[in-house]
């Protein structure tokens, strides 16, 4: 009696001399929500698959730790390394789950240590109003005191329309969709909410709320990078601020200020208290030190 084959979750059949590499790995992309991490997960797996010059089922464990050894020997940071071993785990994992490989060799490697250096990326109160008002007045200012008092990512900023602004009493509101196709709303103060307003102009409803001087539409991840660098060197800042820096300042400066922990959480969308955590023992306010004597 003849047996019905088994498709694999993946619509591709099991692996056998890599024929089906390159259509997994970009069903394995669409899988990610965020364009940035599509961008880095393609340049990641292209070198890996181009260090190891073989079919994914031909890939074994000590392939996978060779490359992780190379990229230490190429100078990266142990973020990027961890990033790029990151990337290759996540296809090898998705490829058993789906029944293209009957094992994932990435199980068994482990991520560099990486000392934490987040203490060293949060501004204090007085450096973020310094580093704001030294923006340009509009758009470009209202852009970072939102980034600030939001806490939100690039990506979630480039991608506000006027719609996703909505009153709230005195106040108003934005609503985000982020990472990990999760969509969450932020409360805004009066005051911030009048200056965002005041940059709405003509603009409609579908429109971005920061459009690009160069036409109606969005503002990338570069161009917000270039205002925040911008506004950084006018301050006088020495550190190489980046974007993601406000979205620190933000968690680190409520905390500060006795913000719940799983408020801060929900508005800033970690996925784990334990994330948000990070900043309590990046800048903790206790210490048995302090117990000591002189």
């Amino acid at each position: 009696m003849n047996q019905l084959a088994v498709v694999p979750p993946s619509g591709l059949g099991p692996a056998s001399d890599g024929a089906q590499d390159a259509p997994l790995v970009e069903l394995w992309l669409s899988m990610k929500t965020s364009r940035h991490t599509r961008r880095a997960y393609v340049a990641d797996t292209a070198r890996f698959l181009e260090f190891v010059h073989k079919p994914l089922s031909w890939v074994t464990l000590m392939d996978f730790q060779a490359w992780a050894a190379h990229l230490g020997e190429a100078s990266l940071k142990p973020a990027s390394q961890n990033r790029a071993v990151t990337a290759v785990k996540s296809l090898l994992a998705f490829a058993q789950e789906t029944g293209y490989l009957p094992y994932n060799v990435g199980a068994a490697v482990k991520l560099q240590p990486n000392r934490d250096g987040l203490a060293q990326r949060i501004l204090e109160e007085s450096q973020v109003a310094k580093f704001i008002d030294a923006a340009p007045a509009g758009r470009d200012r209202v852009l970072l005191k939102l980034l600030y008092v939001s806490g939100i990512r690039v990506s979630e900023l480039c991608g506000l329309k006027w719609c996703d602004a909505l009153p709230r009493q005195e106040g108003g509101q934005i609503t985000v969709f982020g990472k990990g196709g999760q969509t969450r709303t932020i409360l805004l103060k009066p005051g911030v909410w009048q200056q965002l307003l005041s940059i709405q102009g003509d603009a409609g409803s579908v429109d971005a709320i920061f459009p690009s001087r160069k036409g109606r539409g969005p503002l990338d991840a570069s161009q917000v990078r270039r205002i925040v660098y911008a506004a950084a060197r006018k301050a006088g800042l020495e550190q190489k601020v980046s974007p993601h820096w406000l979205r620190h300042a933000h968690a680190s400066h409520a905390l500060d200020r006795s913000a719940p922990i799983h408020l801060v959480q929900a508005t800033l969308g970690h996925a784990s208290v334990s994330t948000t955590g990070r900043y309590l023992h990046a800048r903790p306010t206790e210490s048995s030190s302090f117990y000591l004597p002189d």
